[in-house]
């Protein structure tokens, strides 16, 4: 029938990426959901929503009368007891000069009144801490972002009443630069990852669902300090600065972990290795285009490409595609990858070695 038209692809020595892979979910880096810590009315609301933030930036404003009012009366309370406390520091130390100087006061006397001093000084400290408390509820009225990030959907409108005993927030202020991405590997691959932790940072990138479009690039930040019994699975925490939006906290994605490099290694497409009773093989095609079958040593796979630890040498000749119909000592006509439907006029471009 003559020579069988094949495609084909040469054996080539070159760096191979070495990925562990993963299902991951993103998960935002700081979740904060904002509740109001007084009790008030909201007046403003200094935000949109989906707007992004700055940490401190003003949200929201709650009616500080209330607390301005609380303050100016802890401020008078306190000018009051001052003037006290200076007026029994005085007669305390007229009743000293009168008991060292003739003796016309008693020991006890002066004992009373440095207790009266010591009482309003504790006076004084409750009408101080009265003012702090009071600044400190005004602070609360004023509530601002604690974080970076993207504020999500307003939960309560200008002119309702909030509580801080209220069970809903306000709002949620979501971090999405840095984001996280948590995801599993086998317990098998924990060791050799927390060695090479050990000698330095790991790039993690995330894919799409499809595992098609490469979405970012991170790096390994941890790994969690258990493994889960039920599915033999150690989870991992990367981190992306995320700075083009693309990651979405609980958004679902393929995670690839950036192991090492294996240099220079003999790589050959994924298509070309075939599995038999005997392992894996590969049809090799010698100098006068009939094939053998060449037992092969499978060191791992990456992105439909083999890297072969032993069986072959560098630019040597594999079939990768048609291989259903060869056997030992076929005689093939080598043509591009992709172009072995039917056997090509002689004509025809061919993409022989």
């Amino acid at each position: 029938m003559g020579p069988m038209p094949v495609g084909v692809a040469n054996v080539e020595r070159k760096d191979m990426p070495y990925y562990l892979t993963g299902l991951g979910s993103v998960s935002a880096f700081y979740t904060v959901s904002i509740k109001s810590r007084v009790d008030g009315e909201l007046t403003q609301v200094n935000f949109k929503e989906g707007q992004f933030v700055k940490k401190g930036d003003l949200l929201a404003v709650i009616d500080p009368r209330p607390y301005e009012v609380m303050l100016s009366t802890a401020q008078a309370q306190l000018f009051r007891d001052q003037a006290s406390l200076r007026d029994a520091k005085l007669n305390y130390q007229r009743y000293r000069d009168l008991l060292h100087d003739s003796g016309a006061m008693s020991q006890q006397q002066v004992d009373t009144q440095q207790a009266t001093v010591d009482q309003l000084e504790g006076t004084v400290r409750t009408d101080q801490a009265a003012i702090d408390n009071a600044k400190l509820q005004i602070s609360y009225c004023h509530i601002t972002a604690p974080v970076s990030g993207r504020v999500g959907l307003r939960q309560v409108d200008p002119g309702n009443m909030v509580h801080a005993t209220d069970t809903n927030a306000m709002l949620v202020l979501t971090q999405l630069q840095p984001i996280a991405v948590l995801f599993m590997l086998p317990e098998d691959n924990l060791p050799a990852v927390s060695q090479r932790m050990a000698k330095g940072t790991l790039q993690v990138e995330a894919y799409n669902r499809s595992d098609q479009t490469k979405l970012a690039t991170g790096t390994l930040q941890t790994i969690d300090n258990q493994i889960d019994p039920s599915t033999g699975t150690g989870k991992l925490k990367a981190v992306f600065d995320n700075k083009d939006n693309v990651l979405w906290p609980n958004q679902f994605v393929n995670v690839r972990l950036l192991l090492e490099v294996k240099k220079d290694s003999l790589v050959v497409p994924a298509a070309a290795i075939q599995r038999g009773p005997q392992g894996t093989f590969v049809y090799a095609v010698k100098p006068d285009k009939t094939v053998e079958v060449r037992p092969v040593t499978v060191a791992f796979t990456q992105n439909n490409v083999a890297s072969i630890a032993s069986g072959l040498a560098a630019n040597e000749m594999v079939v990768t595609d048609g291989q259903d119909k060869l056997q030992a000592g076929s005689k093939v006509e080598p043509r591009a990858p992709g172009a072995t439907g039917s056997r090509a006029p002689q004509s025809g471009p061919s993409g022989g070695q």
